[in-house]
Parts: structure tokens; sequence; C-alpha cells
């Protein structure tokens, strides 16, 4: 299942290059272009769905392999052991730019609170 107008779509797809980090049949992680961390590798399943909700609802276990996914690039990107973050925005008042689902996995340094007060 994609979406002709997605971005991540199009990368999945090949026809949108990125520095792929982890791959396999189902999940993709691929650096960001605009990282906000030293390490910020987004993970997507290689399906579209829209977002977090939708994900969940069609495919527990997907959802799933996204988030060892997510685990096995904080552990290969070595920020496994002092700390990282995942972060997924849903919907637009999450935050939610691109309507794939898709995780940020970040770290390198101390990333402080999440939300300032």
């Amino acid at each position: 299942m994609t979406d002709a107008d997605c971005i991540f779509c199009k990368i999945v797809a090949g026809d949108i290059p990125a520095t792929k980090v982890l791959e396999n049949d189902r999940v993709l992680a691929f650096r960001d272009l605009y990282p906000k961390a030293p390490t910020h590798v987004l993970v997507i399943p290689k399906d579209h769905y829209a977002n977090v909700a939708e994900l969940t609802a069609a495919d527990p276990a997907l959802a799933g392999e996204v988030l060892r996914a997510a685990a096995e690039v904080a552990l290969n990107e070595g920020v496994a052991e002092d700390g990282w973050r995942l972060l997924a925005n849903t919907g637009a008042n999450g935050g939610q730019e691109v309507f794939h689902v898709h995780f940020h996995v970040f770290g390198g340094k101390p990333l402080g609170r999440m939300l300032s007060n």
C-alpha cells in the first residue's frame, strides 16, 4: 500500500534518494536531511499508514517491528547506552508534517526536557 504523493513512499520506492541505515522487508530507517541531534534517524513502515493510530489499528505486529527497528538503530548508531529519544508526531496539533507514520530516533547528546514549560 503506497500513496503516490507521499515523499516517504517515494523514498521506499527508490524514486528519492536517502541515506539508509537499516532496511528489511517491512521497515526502512534513514538519516533525517535536517538533523536536530548528532543522531537523527527516521524509522518508517514501508507500507503507507498516515499516523500512529492508523498503523496500530491496521497492523499491530508491524507497529512492533517498527519499534524493534528503532531500538536496533539506536544500538547500531552507538546511542543506546547513553540514552536516546523516540518521537512520533501524530496529527497537525501533534506537529506531524509528513503524513506517513514515522518515528524519529534522536541521540548523541543530552536532549533535555521534551517540552519546555
